[in-house]
């Protein structure tokens, strides 16, 4: 969902000579210099947003929640057979990009949206695609308005330099209407902006604006608009020039979705260790030698899902708490896109 200035000529270089200076002392490793540095550390450092209901948000108790969250512990667990071995660092929409360059996080899990632009200009690259969506518009029931189509002249809350920011500039160019942007970095400084009256309508991603409508106690006050302006896949995204890196951050996603596939999860697991089934086999390290290939052990996948969970585990103790329904998220024999090519 955002869009970031390019800015970052010395962050891609200090992410380079970081890359450089691992590769160095880890030459006999993995063939990863991220894993191994990650092993050495002891730790996986995972980006995150932190302050979105459903995605990444501390609970009372002060535990991560949320889809991405679990997604870093998915990682950790796959890499260290612990899933508590990880580091969440919340990043804003203006230093996401620098700290994932940086090396200061390994792996960026925060509602970023896969564009070109960021793949060709960024020095990093998506892993995959962890949710499907699009940007959208809340406004308040007393305003009247079911359409975004009826918006002209309104104040519209945003943050800046992100994806969602130039959606909303084009789709009211393209509708020949006049709107002023409010823009404030901080998501939980525009929901009050938005609640108190500052701005008209509030802008993000649409599971976003569904996950604010679904945690307040008026929630009836509130409308999302049926216009979905922009395609918004939001993924994992690491740095270039790390391909086994990549390969973990890409598989162990797919991991979730091939166990929902097969009905594997978290509790069921253990049951699942006489199946005959070839690619399950080579799921639960009972065969052949994926682990190998990725660098970690056999039993990679069983990790991941033995903490974590599959896909659709995820998703329902999260954003299926909140009533948002997985829509195109399903997988794509339940009639949605999440897809996975084979595990063999």
């Amino acid at each position: 969902m955002m869009r970031p200035k390019l800015q970052f000529a010395a962050a891609l270089a200090g992410g380079a000579i970081l890359a450089g200076l691992a590769g160095a002392a880890h030459a006999e490793g993995s063939g990863s210099a991220t894993l191994d540095a990650v092993r050495a550390r002891g730790m996986l450092n995972c980006g995150i947003d932190g302050n979105t209901p459903g995605f990444s948000l501390p609970d009372s108790k002060g535990v991560m929640t949320g889809i991405d969250a679990d997604g870093c512990r998915s990682v950790a667990a796959a890499i260290f057979g612990d899933a508590s071995k990880v580091k969440f660092t919340p990043l804003t929409t203006q230093n996401r990009f620098t700290a994932l360059q940086s090396g200061e996080v390994d792996v960026l899990i925060r509602e970023t949206t896969w564009t070109m632009g960021r793949e060709a200009s960024l020095g990093a690259e998506f892993a995959g695609i962890n949710f499907y969506d699009g940007t959208g518009f809340i406004v308040k029931k007393a305003m009247g308005v079911k359409s975004a189509k009826e918006l002209d002249g309104a104040t519209v809350c945003v943050q800046p330099g992100t994806s969602t920011e130039l959606a909303v500039s084009d789709f009211f160019r393209q509708a020949n209407l006049k709107f002023t942007p409010i823009l404030i970095d901080n998501v939980a400084e525009i929901q009050s902006a938005f609640i108190s009256g500052r701005c008209d309508v509030f802008s993000n991603d649409s599971s976003a604006l569904g996950t604010f409508r679904a945690t307040q106690s008026n929630k009836d006050d509130y409308v999302l608009l049926p216009e979905i302006i922009s395609k918004e896949p939001l993924g994992p995204m690491v740095r270039k020039g790390d391909d086994k890196w990549f390969d973990i951050i890409r598989w162990t996603y797919f991991a979730m979705l091939i166990a929902e596939e097969h009905g594997v999860t978290s509790k069921n697991i253990d049951t699942m260790s006489g199946t005959t089934d070839p690619e399950l086999r080579r799921f639960l390290g009972l065969e052949g030698d994926l682990g190998k290939a990725l660098g970690l052990d056999d039993k990679w996948a069983y990790n991941a899902i033995k903490a974590e969970g599959n896909a659709a585990e995820i998703w329902d103790r999260n954003l299926g708490v909140l009533g948002i329904p997985r829509g195109i998220n399903a997988l794509w024999n339940k009639g949605g896109l999440m897809y996975a090519p084979p595990m063999r």
